[in-house]
């Protein structure tokens, strides 16, 4: 049996756990740099406000309407994510996280004789420990347990937030209730090439006369996904893997033109690519510059630019990778041109205990000694204050965060303070 667990609104509870006077009240939270909606409670819907709106544009809106407005706040909700994945882990060994917000889990070996008290067990301990609500869905398959916790948001008084297929007469009562552009893995395009051949549900999707389609569509993963929603479990939990690919990247708040600005914050893209390595053990061969121009303010159509290098010997040194970076900005950087962003990216990573030495040519050992002390003290004060020459000493990587509550969890100095009297 597997169980997807889901947290209603995650990001908007995130805020009401520390803020309860605004449970029940609608919420919004901005992008990077306040720029649109991502995220909604469900007051906010309730009230019209679109997913993906740009705040300049429903700013009024979200005014009357009295709708509290957030700034990403991604140090306190990955924490609070953390805290939730591992109350999971207390009710099965098998939990794969699939997002910030959500995290299968398998019941192979552990003994559950009745699944909806164990799905009530779960969201009465998250709710207790963290004031975070969540929904359950369990089924035999992962595909199906995505429908079984869709019912449960959908009807929380019905199934009090959990919901459970078991039996065949509600596998095809919930394909019969779910669309298709509901169904796990179906994006938009998809959507409208299934309805073009009558596939509205995900019983539709399931019938036998369009297997043929689905396999000349999307391949093995359709047809995975058709035994998935059939009851037949061919998708297995994941095990956590590192990343083959590490990218920082940025929109200014103002615009840069000058190398020496644009080295400064390329500098500091590349340091965090190089901190997040050494975070997972890992070492990269290939880095990746990339630049983009203002489109509105270019001649020329093309205004996104990349560069490419391979290191000599694979590195998660700050220093060594700071350093090719730059040296590519200086080859394609031109002075007085307006850029609206950039980034580094670190690629062609292996495990750092698979490292080869090589004899003419290696890195300055001394950059594990103070690598081990940059990272150390990040660790112990969650900031960034031993910076490499090339960044500029005063100045903090920020956003545009006008609406930015506390970091309630991570940061000493915004924990909570309680009034005893």
């Amino acid at each position: 049996m597997y169980a997807l667990v889901d947290c209603n609104n995650f990001y908007a509870s995130c805020e009401r756990v520390f803020q309860p006077h605004l449970v029940g009240k609608p919420i919004v939270i901005l992008s990077n740099n306040d720029g649109c909606i991502i995220s909604r409670s469900d007051e906010a819907k309730a009230l019209g406000i679109a997913m993906g709106a740009p705040e300049f544009k429903v700013r009024q809106e979200l005014k009357d309407k009295n709708i509290q407005v957030f700034s990403s706040n991604y140090p306190l909700y990955g924490d609070m994510s953390h805290r939730v994945m591992k109350i999971l882990e207390g009710f099965t060994p098998h939990v794969e996280p699939y997002s910030i917000d959500e995290a299968f889990m398998n019941f192979d070996g552990v003994a559950v004789t009745n699944f909806h008290d164990y799905g009530l067990q779960m969201k009465s301990r998250i709710m207790k420990w963290l004031s975070i609500p969540v929904s359950v869905g369990f089924a035999e398959t992962k595909a199906l347990s995505k429908v079984a916790n869709k019912i449960a948001r959908k009807f929380p008084e019905r199934t009090q937030g959990v919901y459970i297929i078991d039996s065949e007469e509600k596998r095809l009562k919930a394909l019969k209730w779910t669309k298709i552009e509901d169904v796990w893995g179906i994006g938009f395009r998809l959507t409208k090439k299934m309805k073009t051949r009558n596939i509205n549900t995900a019983y539709d999707f399931t019938l036998p006369q369009h297997e043929g389609y689905i396999k000349s569509t999307m391949g093995v993963v359709g047809l995975r996904l058709k035994y998935e929603l059939e009851g037949q479990s061919v998708l297995e939990l994941e095990e956590p893997k590192d990343k083959k690919n590490i990218a920082i990247t940025r929109s200014f708040a103002g615009n840069i033109s000058t190398l020496d600005a644009m080295k400064e914050r390329v500098s500091t893209f590349a340091m965090v690519c190089a901190e997040k390595l050494r975070k997972q053990n890992s070492c990269c061969h290939g880095v990746i510059l990339y630049l983009r121009k203002d489109k509105y303010k270019v001649d020329r159509p093309r205004y996104n630019f990349y560069k490419m290098e391979t290191l000599p010997f694979a590195s998660n040194s700050s220093i060594t990778i700071s350093n090719l970076a730059i040296k590519m900005l200086k080859e394609v950087f031109e002075e007085g041109e307006i850029y609206k962003k950039a980034g580094v990216i670190v690629t062609n990573i292996i495990p750092e205990n698979q490292k080869q030495f090589h004899l003419f040519e290696e890195e300055n050992p001394k950059h594990i000694k103070i690598m081990e002390i940059m990272d150390a003290y990040h660790k112990k004060t969650g900031e960034r204050k031993i910076k490499l020459a090339s960044q500029n000493l005063e100045r903090t990587w920020t956003m545009k965060q006008e609406h930015l509550s506390k970091k309630y969890t991570t940061d000493f100095r915004e924990i909570l303070t309680i009034k005893c009297q």
